[in-house]
């Protein structure tokens, strides 16, 4: 075998050791669950030789997938933790759920819908999930106190329906257990129609539960909103506070003063040849560069400012009309200060106020 295609075949599987997904398993994912579809769809019957040899294909390589992971993690010494994980459960789901099936008896297209687990996989790589997770916790005391409500409501309700109904409608509402199908759809809003109270009383206890419905789902939505708003705020301060720490002007600002100058800040990520200033319109904030760089276009000259510098001071200073075009030149992370915060920002640190003018004058000598 050539030396490339064994270097080629070792980095293969160090980056299959990984827990992450690569773009291999993406594929065998796709493929898989698509062939698994097609396999249970009677028109394609005459390719089910080759939708079984894609299946079996997808499945080896989730096996040799879950066993250079076993091996990786037996030579770090942390194979029960991985065995133990969540991703290592979905691992080896993936990887023996389909043959134990074969092996008890199953028939082959009962077996192979059990590939469908194979979208587990890629869970882990799905952003904001992490997030979710998260506010699950953090909201959990709330949405279990939303969740009681709902179940005795619809406890209450089936109760109080088949008092008023079981005599009318004995079929429907002849017992508790079939009263509780009615009560969980109304209560969701979801009104198939197929179980509908005939009685006055029970059309009063039937509105009620819709009504009380509208509600519960309304604080679900409204905790799990507000939690991933708190979130989001949490993860944009912390990659500002990181972008700030990271600018040369802040440097000497200690940890409170930091925070207090990354609540004013906000991060605007911007692609390479973009326009952030024209020349003549009118300034209401000013930018600092956390990374990358941008070309200021001067009377007779092009002036390029790294990570580090800031710009768009000259407008909040005095003349607030833009004096020169400003653009990126690459793939570049700034932080902007608003006209607002700005004077917020320089009567509470007048040490950064008397730079940024310095800074300021200094540049209107340069471009006199």
């Amino acid at each position: 075998m050539s030396k490339p295609l064994i270097s080629a075949l070792a980095q293969f599987a160090a980056a299959t050791a990984g827990r992450n997904m690569t773009k291999a398993a993406y594929v065998a994912v796709t493929v898989g669950v698509l062939s698994m579809v097609l396999l249970s769809d009677k028109r394609a019957q005459e390719a089910h030789g080759w939708i079984n040899a894609l299946l079996w294909t997808c499945l080896a390589y989730f096996v040799f997938e879950w066993l250079v992971r076993l091996r990786h993690m037996t030579q770090q010494g942390r194979l029960s933790l991985y065995m133990s994980s969540s991703a290592g459960l979905v691992d080896a789901i993936g990887a023996l759920a389909v043959p134990v099936a074969l092996l008890f008896g199953a028939e082959p297209k009962t077996a192979w819908l059990l590939s469908v687990l194979w979208v587990l996989k890629v869970v882990p790589g799905i952003p904001g999930l992490r997030q979710l997770r998260r506010v699950l916790v953090l909201e959990s005391g709330p949405l279990v106190s939303v969740l009681v409500i709902f179940l005795m409501v619809v406890f209450l309700a089936s109760v109080a329906e088949y008092f008023l109904e079981r005599d009318v409608q004995p079929q429907t509402f002849g017992s508790v257990p079939a009263a509780l199908w009615w009560a969980v759809v109304t209560l969701t809003t979801t009104g198939y129609g197929d179980v509908v109270p005939v009685t006055p009383l029970g059309r009063i206890v039937a509105a009620a539960v819709m009504i009380s419905g509208l509600g519960v789902f309304g604080l679900w939505t409204g905790i799990l909103a507000t939690g991933f708003a708190a979130e989001t705020r949490r993860d944009n301060f912390l990659k500002t506070w990181e972008s700030v720490s990271k600018v040369p002007f802040f440097s000497a600002l200690g940890p409170a003063a930091i925070a207090d100058v990354t609540h004013m800040l906000r991060t605007m990520e911007l692609p390479a040849r973009t326009m952030i200033i024209r020349k003549g319109a009118q300034g209401d904030c000013m930018y600092f560069i956390a990374a990358g760089e941008v070309e200021v276009e001067l009377p007779g000259k092009k002036v390029q400012l790294g990570e580090g510098a800031f710009f768009g001071e000259m407008a909040l200073l005095g003349n607030n009309k833009r004096g020169a075009n400003v653009s990126t030149t690459k793939v570049s992370r700034l932080l902007v200060l608003d006209l607002v915060d700005f004077r917020v920002l320089m009567a509470r640190h007048p040490d950064l106020a008397e730079t940024i003018d310095a800074e300021a004058k200094r540049r209107a000598l340069e471009n006199r």
